[in-house]
């Protein structure tokens, strides 16, 4: 394992343990992962949290100005610990391998799920069950509200991914409608 992909997963277990002794797992894991999956589709903030040059409160406002009353007390504050140890450019990296952590301790697998609403739980249980079905796996469901999936759901397991949105339903049929010509 190189050094990077060390720093990465010991920050990984280092946030993995704060959050689990201050029983705040599960809520804490659940918007750094939400908030992860923001970064990294935003190179602009990713690069403003990056930033040597800024000053650390500067990065900091950024985070609250950001998560606001959206996320806990407890998510902003391991944020900005990263944020000030200069990691803000390996944030999307890290807590994904949050996530990992904290699925193997579960003993599950993490499978990634976007779509353009947020689910209910209803909903989240029995798309958890399909995929675990579908994958032969344990799965740990993680939702990301992305609009421009505009209706369905794509999952990623691992490699696998499951193409379930109406842009593909739509590819697929006109790939049909041109094959019957």
């Amino acid at each position: 394992m190189e050094a990077r992909e060390r720093l990465v997963q010991g920050y990984a277990q280092a946030l993995f343990a704060v959050a689990q002794a201050e029983d705040q797992l599960d809520q804490v894991e659940d918007e750094l992962f939400r908030f992860g999956k923001i970064v990294e589709s935003r190179p602009d903030l990713r690069e403003a949290l990056g930033d040597a040059n800024l000053p650390a409160e500067r990065r900091r406002a950024l985070l609250r100005e950001l998560l606001g009353t959206k996320a806990s007390p407890h998510t902003l504050s391991l944020l900005e610990f990263l944020i000030e140890r200069g990691r803000g450019k390996d944030l999307p990296r890290i807590l994904d391998a949050l996530s990992e952590v904290a699925a193997e301790q579960r003993r599950k697998q993490v499978a990634e799920v976007r779509t353009a609403v947020p689910l209910k739980a209803e909903q989240r249980k029995r798309l958890q069950e399909a995929l675990s079905k579908a994958t032969g796996k344990d799965l740990e469901v993680k939702v990301v509200v992305d609009p421009s999936v505009i209706g369905g759901v794509v999952a990623r397991v691992g490699d696998q991914v499951f193409d379930g949105t109406i842009r593909r339903k739509l590819d697929e049929a006109r790939e049909q409608l041109v094959q019957v010509r």
